[in-house]
């Protein structure tokens, strides 16, 4: 029953939503204009070709639309089967290392972690990731510890190499062969795999699961002699990996920003830690191989990203479930401590708290969540809903401590998850949903303009454009917004009757008529206009080649 709930509560909302910043828009972006066009091998970003990730995941994307028809419920789907797959890894991992019981702690002590629920409600490219990580530990651990299993370790491979085509760094799991290697060399008489040449599978699987994508890739820049596409290629294999992991351009954070990252997204399981580490630290010292091989790989993992001056929080995901598997069989032990108990209540308690007081300033008015909700022009007719619904999970948490009280914390802190994420994906996301996806906005533009009118977009969002049906005309996205305007106005001049544009405000032309502007909304944090057709002087744009007061730079890309 409670593995049902786990399931249902990260099922729960699918379909309730559009894609929201920062990553969602433009994968599905992407995924539409491969369905639309029937050309799946580049991503597209609008016109122009999307070059920072690969394109498995936005593969996944456009499938699964194809199969279900729906792009707010199939865009989410990928990162749900993944989640529940990295689920049942680490289920039938530690049943094989321990035994169902462990199996069991296992599971739950990675899904109350709150990265894992936040990343399996998202579309982002890093669950599917996890999933093919966690599958490659799988079958390395069972080929290193329980084998020899060549299979198991020629599917690893092969996931791993997948896996570095969904996003570069899928061949971590192979460095597990590291601490695995350094074990049997203290331990030679130890049972497992030992000296063969089925070794040798590790390389050709490996680049047959990069092959899924790079593979028709390669045919394509033998075959098209188009300098966009070696552009494209040269820009995703240098820039987007080595370049970006040795002289990271944004999200540049210090050395120790991953233990912020363990103290505060992997709560409540980072409360453990303090018991957890020296009992980890007895494993390893007794060489007992599961803790060696498990928890050598994560601090590898935790050591490769942190060597990189660019770090986002979710680059250390793929940790998460190793660790889960490692602390799972300490749990129950743990949790007959009175400590970790008070510890752990604790956390639901003060989770319900904050939920009541923060539900309830929403309900009634209060000033903080007004200006929260004023700064993301949200309507503060919303907030009352999602106050309710804050002041109802909050409640229900509070009543769960209550009611299990000291002896049953860690089940209060598995249902009060259940509760969180399914009030996330019922009623917080659908309530926020028309402001967080820009759909109210471009609501507000297709009535301003007029089923007959065309749209063009300067300076645009991926949401922006996402939102648009059928979808409005653009001039680049990361082309400097003077060449943006100098092609949206030879646009315009075509029919300047019929076509709008859509423009952020800091970016709109000195060559429009500031009286024929209209302020048409704000969404995710920038404010929009509309300029009719007939309010731009074409010449100027061409005389001036369409300076503008917000410079002649793109908007930032915050990918991942």
């Amino acid at each position: 029953m409670l593995m049902a709930l786990v399931v249902a509560s990260l099922v729960a909302g699918l379909g309730m939503r559009s894609p929201s910043p920062p990553d969602e828009p433009r994968f599905v972006l992407a995924a539409r204009h491969m369905v639309e066009t029937g050309q799946w091998l580049l991503p597209h970003r609008g016109s122009e070709l999307y070059a920072e990730k690969p394109a498995t995941f936005m593969w996944l994307q456009a499938a699964t639309y194809k199969v279900l028809g729906d792009w707010n419920l199939s865009f989410l789907v990928p990162s749900l089967l993944a989640a529940l797959l990295t689920l049942w890894l680490t289920w039938d991992l530690s049943r094989r290392l321990w035994n169902r019981q462990v199996a069991r702690y296992t599971v739950l002590a990675l899904f109350v972690c709150i990265q894992f629920g936040l990343m399996a409600k998202r579309a982002q490219i890093d669950m599917v990731l996890v999933g093919m990580t966690t599958l490659a530990l799988w079958g390395l651990m069972r080929h290193l510890l329980l084998g020899p299993n060549w299979g198991a370790f020629a599917l690893a491979c092969f996931a791993a190499g997948v896996g570095t085509v969904t996003k570069g760094v899928g061949f971590l799991p192979l460095l597990i062969l590291l601490p695995w290697a350094l074990w049997r060399w203290r331990h030679p008489q130890a049972a497992g795999p030992g000296r063969s040449w089925n070794w040798w599978l590790l390389l050709p699987m490996f680049l047959l699961g990069t092959a899924v994508w790079l593979a028709p890739l390669g045919i394509a820049l033998l075959n098209n002699p188009d300098p966009a596409l070696k552009a494209y290629a040269h820009e995703l294999l240098f820039k987007q990996t080595g370049t970006r992991y040795t002289s990271a351009w944004h999200h540049t954070q210090p050395a120790w920003y991953y233990l912020q990252v363990i103290a505060t997204m992997w709560l409540p399981g980072s409360l453990l830690l303090p018991w957890l580490v020296p009992a980890w630290w007895r494993r390893c010292r007794r060489a007992d191989p599961r803790y060696v091989l498990l928890l050598g790989w994560a601090l590898l993992v935790l050591l490769f990203f942190s060597a990189s001056p660019g770090k986002r929080e979710v680059y250390i995901l793929p940790m998460l479930p190793a660790l889960a598997v490692a602390a799972a069989p300490l749990l129950a032990g743990l949790l007959r401590r009175t400590g970790v108990r008070w510890l752990l209540l604790g956390y639901v308690v003060l989770l319900a708290v904050a939920m009541l007081v923060i539900g309830y300033g929403a309900v009634h008015g209060d000033g903080w969540a007004q200006r929260n909700a004023a700064r993301r022009a949200i309507d503060l007719s919303v907030l009352p809903t999602v106050g309710g619904w804050l002041i109802g999970v909050g409640a229900a948490c509070l009543l769960l401590a209550i009611t299990l009280r000291l002896r049953r914390a860690g089940l209060a802190v598995v249902l009060t998850t259940v509760l969180l994420w399914s009030m996330y994906g019922l009623g917080a996301m659908p309530a926020l949903d028309p402001y967080s996806s820009a759909s109210k906005v471009m609501d507000k533009v297709r009535v301003r303009i007029g089923p007959e009118a065309e749209l063009g977009m300067v300076a645009w969002r991926e949401q922006n454009l996402l939102q648009t049906d059928p979808q409005a005309a653009d001039f680049g996205f990361k082309r400097p917004v003077a060449e943006q305007w100098q092609d949206a106005a030879r646009w315009v001049a075509q029919d300047p009757h019929r076509r709008w544009l859509f423009v952020l405000d800091k970016a709109m032309s000195p060559c429009a008529d500031r009286a024929q502007v209209i302020a048409i909304g704000s969404a995710n944090r920038n404010n929009w206009q509309l300029l009719p057709g007939t309010a731009l002087d074409v010449a100027c744009v061409e005389r001036t080649h369409g300076s503008v007061d917000g410079g002649d730079t793109a908007p930032d890309d915050d990918g991942d």
